[in-house]
This record gives C-alpha cells, structure tokens and sequence, in this order.
C-alpha cells in the first residue's frame, strides 16, 4: 500500500520547495535580467535550482514520487558539486548561486532540504 506523499507534513514539505521555487526564481530572473555578464554560471546555475524546486514542489503536490526522488537526487548532488566548486574556485562564482557554499546564503537549507525529502519519501512507501 503506497501512502500519499502530500499529506501531513509533507504539506510543510511542498510549502518549502514552493517558497524555494519563488525566492530562487526570483532571484535568478532579477540577476540574469540585469546583470547577466558579471556571473552568468552563478546566475544560469541559480535559475537551474529554481527549475529543481518548481519540478519538485509538483512532484510532491502530484504524489509522483519517482519524479520527486530523480529531482532530490539532482537536487543534493546539485547542493554538493556546486557547494564545493563555489569554495575550491571562487573565481569562477563571482556571485553567489542558490547552491554556493552548500546554500549559506539561504541558511543552508538547501542542503539539508533534499535529505529530509529523501527521508520523507522513504517513510511514505
């Protein structure tokens, strides 16, 4: 029996990404619309996070759950592989990203974020 992935505090879950999908969106659409050319990885890679968040924030409010787990993987690899290019090269990120320093900017939620969805999609099999 598969329980549904949106109930309880999946519901806080999905208001999460949801809110994620908004500031990164945000953020990224502010910073490539005026001032793409001084970072254009750090900005592209923001707007990729927003992508992240908004396929998963659907994902878990649809119950897809292997959709939601394929994009939490690329989520925390994503967190992981940026968080350590952004501290070993900092040249290359002149601005920050969503990602950078595994998501300092944002209280590093977005690395602890795709371990809590892992772990919800567990209990919920």
């Amino acid at each position: 029996m598969t329980t549904a992935i949106g109930t309880g505090p999946g519901r806080a879950l999905i208001a999460v990404y949801g809110l994620f999908s908004l500031a990164a969106g945000a953020r990224a659409a502010v910073q490539i619309a005026t001032r793409f050319g001084e970072a254009p990885l750090a900005y592209s890679l923001s707007a990729f996070a927003a992508a992240v968040y908004v396929l998963l924030t659907v994902a878990l409010w649809r119950g897809a759950r292997r959709l939601a787990l394929v994009a939490l993987g690329i989520e925390l690899a994503g967190v992981l592989i940026i968080g350590t290019l952004s501290l070993l090269d900092q040249a290359a990120f002149p601005d920050e990203t969503v990602w950078s320093a595994y998501g300092k900017g944002y209280l590093f939620i977005p690395l602890v974020l795709p371990l809590v969805g892992l772990f919800w999609l567990r209990r919920r099999r």
